[in-house]
């Protein structure tokens, strides 16, 4: 499958950036020890190869999904092959006391890296998975700060997303609380991050979704009136290890906006994507209709299509790497951009915050307005839309 060209582009992003600096990145990393944390999902998978191939001298990857990592050994071997350092998957939950077990066995990272993170605006549909993503993309990604500083790391990298700059959904603003943590956290270790767009066929997305539909005869449905930017996985992996090496305290890298990046909606990829596989887009009206006609446009090299506009809960109009307040560097790379931040924490808010969560956690129950209440209280301009559906309701 040729994803660059679904995308609407011809070449990748970080070409000559990497190769720019492909020397220093293969110094560092071959001497380096490495740790990443949810190394087996999409993005992970994409910066634990980087890391790979540059042959480091110990590299441990950590996931929840046991057959993700599975497929991650398999993968490496088949294609990279092996390395003379030290290289162990293990299947860990990083919020849980054996993980700590872990940590307390060994820890020695020169660089710790964090992919985990709820990622979905779906996952913000209900007060218990919404809590969740709480613990993931904050909590857990504060006590493992704290882990890699009691170990003696010197770098500490996660991911944020595009949609932490004036968030409009809780996902989003679950990543900025987060980068406000970072901020904290930054006294005592350097620390990097990256907000970046869409991952193409990233698990989980809409995009790997329309493989899923094909593989099950399935139609395929999304939206039309929503544009999005993207990057392949090889890029967020790219992306991901040029802030861990490079990026200096409270750096934030993002790709540039050029016209190397634009923007482009789900459907015009979706009819891309047929054609690629030798199939016909059809529009069809209904729901009913598109898994009606789904076998029978299928033997005719046909698929139906429902292409709809979105009125689900979180969608922002528009994306965003980063806000009129934020300082930038934009020379340093050819493609890639930095936020430059100045130590600016927020104590106040921070204690809130932790306060609250185990107040409501103490309680045993909460609702999903006190949390929204919370972020509104963290975020001033957060601006989050309910629209009272989600996409649990659709195809």
């Amino acid at each position: 499958m040729e994803i660059l060209s679904l995308i609407g582009r011809e070449a990748e992003l970080f070409v000559e950036d990497i190769a720019k600096h492909n020397e220093d990145l293969n110094k560092i990393v071959s001497s380096s020890a490495f740790l990443v944390i949810g190394g087996a999902g999409s993005i992970g998978q994409a910066v634990t190869r980087e890391i790979f191939k540059r042959k480091p001298k110990k590299l441990h990857v950590v996931d929840i999904s046991e057959n993700n990592l599975v497929e991650l050994v398999r993968d490496l071997r088949s294609s990279v092959g092996y390395i003379s350092g030290e290289f162990k998957t293990f299947a860990l939950d990083c919020g849980s006391d054996i993980y700590d077990a872990f940590i307390k066995s060994d820890g020695k990272y020169d660089y710790v890296l964090n992919l985990s993170a709820l990622k979905h605006v779906r996952s913000e549909k209900d007060p218990y998975t919404l809590m969740r993503m709480v613990d993931v993309n904050v909590f857990n990604t504060n006590k493992t700060i704290e882990q890699a500083v009691a170990h003696g790391a010197k770098k500490y990298f996660c991911v944020s997303t595009d949609k932490a700059a004036n968030p409009v959904n809780m996902m989003g603003a679950s990543k900025r609380i987060m980068e406000m943590f970072l901020m904290q956290k930054s006294q005592d270790i350097s620390i990097s991050t990256a907000r970046f767009a869409n991952v193409a066929f990233s698990d989980g997305s809409l995009l790997h979704g329309f493989n899923q539909r094909m593989l099950k005869q399935q139609p395929i449905v999304a939206p039309n009136d929503i544009r999005r930017y993207f990057v392949i996985p090889k890029e967020a992996g790219e992306l991901c290890l040029m802030s861990t090496i490079f990026g200096d305290n409270r750096d934030i890298f993002f790709p540039k906006l050029n016209e190397g990046l634009h923007l482009i909606t789900f459907a015009e990829i979706a009819e891309r994507y047929l054609r690629q596989r030798g199939y016909e887009p059809v529009i069809v009206h209904s729901e009913d209709e598109a898994r009606a006609k789904v076998k029978e446009l299928s033997q005719q090299k046909k698929w139906p299509c429902l292409f709809v506009k979105s009125d689900t809960t979180g969608e922002k109009d528009f994306e965003e790497f980063f806000t009129a307040s934020e300082t930038l560097d934009m020379s340093q790379f050819k493609n890639l951009g930095i936020i430059k931040n100045s130590l600016n924490i927020e104590a106040d808010k921070l204690e809130l915050f932790e306060k609250t969560i185990s107040s409501l956690r103490d309680q045993g129950s909460w609702e999903k307005q006190q949390l929204v209440d919370l972020f509104n209280k963290m975020i001033p301009n957060f601006n989050h839309k309910e629209t009272g559906k989600y996409l649990e309701a659709k195809m």
